[in-house]
């Protein structure tokens, strides 16, 4: 299992079009990936599950992953968020 915290900067935070590329590319992965706010943790495949979190510009996440590409899905994601959804 690997995991990493990554803060939030795009302007819409983690809604909408960046929900929608953020799970396309989790989807891409054989791991089972998960996105953790606070206490909550939901599957980073299901667009209504990162869209219940609320996650807004400036909000710290955890992405986990358990599988056989862990880490390359962990930093993938991260890259994508870093990187604003490429806006």
């Amino acid at each position: 299992m690997v995991s990493s915290e990554v803060a939030v900067q795009n302007s819409v935070g983690l809604h909408a079009r960046p929900a929608t590329f953020f799970i396309q590319r989790a989807n891409e992965f054989k791991s089972s990936i998960w996105v953790e706010k606070d206490e909550r943790r939901v599957n980073a495949k299901s667009l209504l599950g990162v869209l219940s979190l609320g996650i807004v510009k400036g909000t710290t996440i955890s992405i986990v992953a358990d599988g056989s590409d862990e880490e390359e899905a962990v930093s993938t994601l991260v890259e994508l968020i870093e990187s604003n959804f490429s806006e």
